[in-house]
């Protein structure tokens, strides 16, 4: 019989936390429930003795893949013995031969690669990949923007279904991105960062959450731009409203690309594609045709794990024959993601083509949800049961469950990280730059069994030093720059690590304050980082000198009682105390602090402060150049607050031409530091 000692012991042997500690320094013990909860997900057996013999025989056998980092140290080579022969056969060209090396802890090691890439491997009877990574990801300095134009670099951020464009039908696209791109890049941009385009359900058009996709391989199809692909295609620009009305505008834009499907199904470029992507995208353009099929045919079969027997498994016979059955509907789907891949590339081409020496910094979602495509082609390489979420904090105290999936971290391994590779070179593609979101995922993750709530769930940990070095060679091999969100509670010695992989972290003015309540001098803001004004779901520059976020939450009855919203009024009136105070010793501002309602001081002040971080990077949201109140995501909501639902006034081609905008554009470009001053 296994105790809950021998429990806690195998699950801690399985990257399972069993203790954690809250926002107040307290240790909470995690329930022996959820530990067999996410032992379970990873496919483990319930005895704690069959565990650890799964989990040993893991450790001890040859992987399908090896991660090392360039340089003399080398790497163990788990299962092999010291002397033993090996052949390493270096991609490109090239061969070392040798014998293993003992290790410091008399394990066998391969000698020190100085060659990045993905080696294979030969010992005896057995072999595997070698990816030698360089020990940073791709800096500023590699793709010429560390000085861009004398001083460190600046960019704009964009929600994408935002921008207005002639032909985007209601929902912004990457002909709006293209515009956008052309236009900053005009005046010294370096990059624009976007929102998420990762792939949402063509069957359920009201679900268009960007960080909840149906898969983070594919993209959003009602971001596609045809005439990317097709030439010139008749402007229709949608209804002039503020908000969207996604429903409409999706169904809109769907059938549109139907018509273009029917008269362009044969495109030799369309072909190319389909043939270059595989099976992934057989995959996933099945997923969205018998989405679409069994929705329409019963409402309550939205998830996979619903539907028929015969369906649930992407290679399954039924699944073969509905492909077979429905070859139009099918191809169809395929179509849309050329379109949408095709407008992305020609994003990218006309930033760079602007001058912008990064160009677009795309943004990777934490994880997917669990009923969507990539569950379901990906079923082993995820972990089945459990939701990604957060533990109790200030701001949640009752944790929260997003409802996503995660991969399996042993089945990473098992795998020899394949899914996520796959995951890494889409998020790369056509892209200068990669945001990872939630970036200590790639330490640990908060996970939580289904029918618990959020609160009793359990810190997984990932392969952090694998991953990092995946993402540096992909990084070096898309010649992309890597950002991560590193915003809330971290894991001890996360930032030293991504620090010294080269990642960028981020830096948002609300949050940089000292424990007195004052506010950091931007000439401290750390070089290795991005500093922001604000993110998608912090209010904006406007709307927090207004209060607009309290009013928001008190509205919505957000606060447990009147008076901690009377609380929350009063602290941010004395924060703002505290950053006019802040901006005039950075010689933002001067003079009293203004009112509530002259804001356009307030936004350049701010926009000056933030321009002049020592930070590697600094990223301008477009809400903010703009100087608009409201911000695209309220947290905790969802039909209550409009979120991704604003759109921004003028079409994205000239909005930055009003003079208040250009002039707030150079005076942010104006506040960065010069590149030796830092």
């Amino acid at each position: 019989m296994t105790t809950d000692d021998d429990l806690r012991s195998m699950a801690e042997a399985a990257g399972i936390a069993t203790a954690w500690r809250d926002v107040r320094g307290q240790e909470k013990s995690v329930a022996p429930d959820t530990l067999r909860a996410v032992m379970a997900a990873q496919g483990l057996p319930a005895d704690a003795g069959e565990a650890r013999v799964t989990l040993r025989a893991l450790a001890d056998r040859l992987p399908p893949l090896i991660t090392m980092t360039t340089g003399p140290d080398g790497v163990r080579i788990p299962g092999a013995e010291i002397g033993h022969r090996f052949r390493l056969d270096i991609e490109g060209g090239g061969r070392i031969e040798g014998h293993l090396e003992e290790g410091w802890g008399g394990e066998a090691r391969l000698p020190g690669v100085s060659t990045p890439g993905y080696h294979r491997l030969h010992l005896d009877d057995a072999h595997c990949i070698v990816a030698a990574a360089p020990a940073r990801c791709v800096s500023l300095a590699d793709l010429g923007a560390a000085a861009h134009g004398g001083t460190l670099p600046w960019a704009l951020a964009a929600q994408i279904y935002s921008l207005r464009s002639p032909r985007d039908m209601g929902i912004g696209d990457f002909g709006g991105v293209a515009a956008l791109a052309r236009a900053a890049g005009r005046r010294g941009c370096a990059a624009i960062a976007v929102s998420p385009a990762h792939a949402l359900f063509s069957a359920d058009v009201g679900k268009y959450g960007p960080y909840s996709p149906s898969s983070r391989i594919f993209l959003n199809v009602l971001h596609a731009d045809p005439a990317a692909a097709l030439g010139d295609i008749a402007d229709d620009s949608g209804p002039a409203d503020g908000l969207i009305d996604w429903p409409s505008a999706a169904r809109r834009k769907l059938a549109r690309l139907r018509t273009l499907y029917a008269k362009a199904a044969d495109h030799p470029g369309f072909v190319d594609y389909r043939n270059e992507a595989g099976t992934a995208l057989e995959s996933h353009a099945r997923f969205e045709a018998l989405h679409a099929h069994l929705l329409a045919r019963e409402p309550s079969l939205w998830n996979w794990r619903d539907w028929p027997a015969e369906f649930q498994a992407p290679d399954s016979p039924g699944v073969q024959r509905f492909a077979r059955d429905n070859p139009a509907e099918v191809a169809f789907h395929a179509f849309c993601q050329w379109l949408t891949d095709a407008s992305r590339g020609a994003a990218q081409q006309a930033a760079r083509e602007a001058g912008m020496p990064i160009g677009l910094i795309a943004d990777l979602a934490v994880g997917t949800d669990g009923g969507g495509s990539h569950a379901w082609s990906h079923q082993r390489a995820i972990l089945p049961d459990v939701t990604v979420g957060a533990p109790p904090d200030i701001f949640s105290p009752l944790g929260q469950d997003w409802g996503l999936t995660a991969f399996s971290p042993l089945e990473m391994k098992a795998g020899g990280f394949g899914a996520f590779l796959e995951l890494a070179r889409a998020a790369f593609r056509h892209s200068g730059g990669v945001r990872v979101d939630h970036c200590m995922g790639l330490q640990r993750l908060w996970v939580v069994p289904r029918g618990a709530g959020p609160a009793e769930g359990a810190y997984l940990r990932f392969p952090v030093d694998d991953l990092v070095r995946l993402l540096a060679l992909e990084s070096h091999r898309h010649r992309a720059i890597v950002i991560g969100e590193d915003l809330g509670t971290l894991p001890e010695g996360f930032l030293d690590r991504m620090e010294e992989a080269g990642i960028l972290g981020m830096k948002v003015l609300w949050f940089e304050q000292e424990q007195d309540g004052r506010f950091r001098p931007p000439a401290d803001w750390p070089r290795n980082a991005t500093a922001m004004t604000t993110t998608h779901d912090l209010p904006t520059v406007v709307g927090w000198w207004q209060g607009r976020d309290i009013m928001w939450r008190a509205e919505l009855d957000r606060f447990p009682d009147v008076a901690t919203a009377k609380r929350e009024e009063v602290r941010r009136g004395e924060e703002r105390t505290a950053l006019w105070a802040a901006f005039r010793e950075s010689g933002a501002a001067s003079g009293d602090p203004p009112g509530l309602q002259d804001t356009d001081a307030v936004v350049d002040a701010a926009l000056a402060h933030v321009g002049a971080a020592s930070c590697a990077l600094a990223i301008l949201p477009l809400e903010d150049a703009l100087g608009l109140p409201e911000q695209p995501n309220l947290p905790g909501t969802v039909e209550e607050h409009p979120n991704w639902r604003r759109r921004l006034p003028g079409d994205a081609a000239t909005v930055l031409d009003d003079p208040l905008v250009a002039r707030r554009l150079d005076r942010f470009a104006q506040a960065r530091p010069r590149a030796q001053e830092t």
